[in-house]
């Protein structure tokens, strides 16, 4: 099985064509704003589709048919493709000179981690701005997804391309023709984001923030306009509500609200990763509210605004939106959560490993994973005291494969290895345990706002070169879902056969 490197770098040239044409986006918001920057992204946005078409010209005689193999190398090495012409707009601007830290910021963007080395976003230029939040929006339901509505015109199928970017557990499909599914998904999620646009927008955010918001929230990504992040908006509890109903959506399965905006709402309400995960954010919400409302300092902490609706509203919307940021992987901020009790700061590193639903665009490990290793421990112990008995792992009452319940412990254990080497490498550039662990975790998870030295009211600014590197290759791993790049890491899989 021979690699088809004709197609695969057409297919590396499609996908700057699709990076350069969003650059143009940038280009055309940047000339609403008259920021000065014009010029700039447009000869970014011209270089990046010129590659593209150079690309795709030196490759057009390639054979339409791409194995499992030709799918993984799109997918992994399409993102590194992606984050370099990415930088572009970052480093032709000034905005970000140093290539380092714009290649961070923008794997940072595609894989929806949302950290930031950035000191001053509300200095940077909105072209680049809206460019910064459009990597979390292409990033957010995946590249190759996106490809895959077009690929039919190039004759090309992209079932391999979609089993690749999408190998979590959950294998129910809206269409037949899995073209016709990446339609509906990207329909759908084009549809949340104008929704939020708009409500934001009326609630009192300006137009320009409240798209660039709704990019980030839609995609679970977390870059903000503000230095404040959404703290800049903490006397204005309609503007964050609203962003946590959004947060709430991007965490769940567009699967369901396909299902949903169909009226098979009872196929949404009897789903039960859905339901562990409704459960799971009402249950951490109180727990959070409960310890911010009798053991948080206010004054401490900045936690709000004068102008709100009472301590006890504050606490839970604050715990509510906390929760909600990093189970869903979105990262947003309204206060500095490492200021309120050692139980809550270890509380939130815990659930950095929680992730929101499968089929959803959050990282993390994945509600599913965690249910359905929680029902085959169970099971373990029945099957201790009954040897012979058939046990299967079932989930919304069908049975669960043996393949895929060793698959999702596989997974579990590859990831929490990965966290481990990840912490262990960061602290040999001199980060201290708790920076460490929490860089790790949050690089992996895709969440953003991490622990110690680099919190919710930080940035990644003062992590050393080498470590960026290492936390933009555990953001890319951690957003594939580990094997998809880590197979590329095997001597097998170079091998032909």
């Amino acid at each position: 099985m021979r690699l088809n490197y004709k197609i695969i770098f057409h297919f590396f040239g499609l996908l700057c064509l699709f990076n350069g044409g969003f650059i143009l986006l940038s280009t055309l918001i940047s000339l609403i704003y008259k920021d000065g920057v014009t010029l700039d992204l447009l000869s970014a946005g011209s270089i990046v589709l010129l590659l593209g078409g150079v690309a795709m010209y030196l490759t057009k005689d390639h054979k339409k048919e791409l194995n499992k193999r030709d799918g993984y190398i799109v997918v992994a090495f399409g993102w590194i493709v992606m984050a370099l012409t990415g930088t572009l707009p970052y480093l032709i601007t000034g905005s970000i000179p140093s290539f380092t830290n714009a290649f961070f910021e923008t794997m940072s963007g595609y894989t929806t981690t949302g950290a930031t080395i950035l000191n001053d976003i509300e200095s940077i230029p909105k072209g680049v701005l809206f460019w910064r939040s459009m990597t979390h929006w292409i990033g957010g339901m995946g590249i190759i997804v996106l490809a895959i509505a077009i690929l039919p015109l190039l004759g090309i199928g992209g079932m391999q391309l979609f089993a690749a970017e999408a190998p979590g557990p959950n294998a129910d499909k809206l269409h037949p023709r899995i073209t016709d599914t990446a339609k509906r998904l990207w329909l759908i999620y084009f549809g949340y984001t104008a929704a939020e646009t708009i409500l934001l927008q009326v609630a009192g955010m300006s137009f320009f923030d409240a798209i660039n918001h709704s990019l980030s929230t839609l995609s679970t990504g977390g870059f903000s306009t503000k230095n404040a992040s959404v703290a800049h908006w903490n006397g204005q509890p309609v503007i964050q509500y609203i962003i946590m109903a959004f947060m709430f959506l991007a965490g769940t399965n567009f699967i369901l609200s396909y299902f949903a905006f169909k009226g098979r709402v009872q196929k949404v309400i009897r789903d039960e990763e859905f339901k562990l995960y409704f459960k799971f954010i009402a249950l951490f919400t109180i727990i959070a509210a409960l310890i911010i409302y009798f053991r948080a300092d206010f004054s401490i902490s900045s936690i709000d605004h004068p102008m709100t609706f009472g301590k006890a509203e504050a606490s839970l919307r604050h715990g509510l939106f906390q929760v909600l940021a990093i189970i869903t992987t979105t990262g947003f901020v309204t206060a500095d959560y490492t200021l309120w009790t050692p139980f809550l700061v270890v509380f939130f590193f815990g659930l950095m490993f929680l992730g929101g639903s499968a089929g959803s665009t959050s990282g993390g490990v994945k509600v599913v994973r965690h249910m359905l290793m929680i029902k085959n421990g169970f099971l373990e112990f029945k099957r201790a005291l009954h040897p012979n008995a058939i046990l299967p792992v079932r989930y919304n009452k069908k049975s669960v494969s043996g393949d895929i319940v060793f698959n999702i412990l596989g997974f579990f254990i590859l990831y929490m290895l990965s966290f481990i080497i990840g912490a262990l490498v960061f602290s040999m550039f001199q980060i201290d345990f708790e920076s460490a662990i929490g860089l790790s975790a949050s690089s992996l998870g895709n969440v953003g706002p991490a622990l110690g030295n680099y919190g919710p009211v930080n940035n990644y600014a003062e992590l050393p070169n080498l470590a960026k590197w290492w936390s933009a290759f555990l953001m890319l791993i951690g957003r594939l879902e580990l094997f998809t790049v880590l197979i590329l890491l095997t001597p097998f899989f170079w091998r032909n056969r």
